[in-house]
């Protein structure tokens, strides 16, 4: 079984132990996210204005818990067991 994990606020938790959590560019579950190429915001170009601003950083959007979390996808692991 596959698991998602993300630090949120510090903290490590799996995202798939909440049944109402969805992440990515479609929003979807932890595990489609991750089966469906796990999509995150990378543009090819940057503008030149943002470059220089946290705007212009990679980013994965997730609603886990009833919050809303823009992180940068570094902050995600997967854990097959």
């Amino acid at each position: 079984m596959t698991n998602i994990y993300a630090c949120l606020c510090g903290k490590w938790v799996n995202l798939c132990d909440d049944e109402k959590c969805v992440m990515g560019n479609h929003m979807s579950s932890p595990r489609v996210w991750w089966e469906e190429n796990a999509s995150i915001y990378a543009p090819t170009t940057r503008d030149p204005e943002l470059v220089d601003s946290y705007y212009g950083l990679d980013y994965l959007h997730i609603f886990y818990k009833g919050k809303d979390y823009r992180i940068n996808p570094i902050f995600i692991q997967i854990v097959n067991e």
